[in-house]
């Protein structure tokens, strides 16, 4: 499907304006939504191939920079002990109530957009799979897919340090999908236990998978890459958000009279 990957909106929050990414398909139609969140390190090449894989099985994919109060417009850390220490210093800057407040205006500009139907997930990897999981918090959330989420299990997220995204596990009404590496130093076995744990105990609907993988396996760039763990989760993620969202209201287009093709 060939898509537009080059779109950008500034969604008013009240923190300032949030630089956003968007992608989606090209074709006539609207589409279902997915508001999807990088790693620390924004918006980087690895994120934008993964929205554009979003998007090209038949989503408006709305990708916003999580620190937009302190960066630029279009800044991107490396993928260096530089770019990891800016990026952790300013997730426990942030303070968690600015996080809630840009997934409301996220999720409130991809159900109002023109191209969108208004059915919303919500997807993330690293803290960005925290954000997600605190994301489908909102009621308009129909699925969640969070890959190797940091921090969960030990209140982590946010200025102080002392989240509340595990105690209010109950407020998610969303199917979630939970994935992880258990090579992963940053969600370890007993926090993921914990997690495990906590999810069940709200009676939440969720799926939970583990891949014998290290952290960032989803990270098409480095040593760490895992693409056959990759690509089966993915496959996981697109299949629950087909089944919960649907496939929008695609128009088919006529093909036209003037255009032919020869094959020899």
């Amino acid at each position: 499907m060939i898509i537009h990957d080059d779109e950008l909106a500034q969604i008013d929050t009240p923190s300032g304006p949030m630089h956003t990414h968007l992608f989606r398909p090209a074709a006539a139609g609207r589409y279902s939504g997915i508001l999807l969140y990088s790693e620390i390190f924004q918006v980087t090449a690895p994120i934008r191939r993964t929205a554009a894989l979003f998007a090209g099985h038949g989503y408006v994919v709305a990708v916003p920079e999580i620190y937009h109060e302190f960066e630029p417009p279009g800044a991107v850390f490396a993928y260096d002990d530089a770019g990891s220490a800016r990026g952790n210093e300013l997730k426990v800057t942030k303070p968690l109530a600015s996080y809630d407040a840009d997934a409301r205006a996220a999720l409130g500009f991809l159900a109002s957009h023109a191209r969108c139907t208004g059915r919303l997930g919500v997807a993330g990897i690293c803290v960005g799979g925290h954000l997600a999981f605190r994301a489908a918090m909102n009621p308009e959330v129909l699925a969640a897919a969070c890959f190797y989420p940091t921090d969960l299990h030990k209140r982590g997220l946010g200025e102080g340090k002392n989240d509340d995204s595990l105690a209010r596990a109950r407020a998610i009404r969303a199917e979630m999908l939970m994935i992880f590496g258990r090579q992963d130093p940053h969600v370890p076995r007993e926090g993921r236990a914990k997690i495990y744990d906590a999810m069940t105990d709200a009676g939440i609907h969720f799926t939970w998978h583990e891949f014998n993988a290290a952290h960032a396996f989803l990270r098409d760039e480095g040593k760490r890459y895992d693409p056959a763990a990759a690509r089966a989760s993915y496959g996981l993620a697109l299949e629950l958000f087909h089944r919960k969202l649907g496939e929008g209201d695609i128009a088919p287009e006529a093909p036209s009279a003037a255009t032919t093709e020869t094959r020899h």
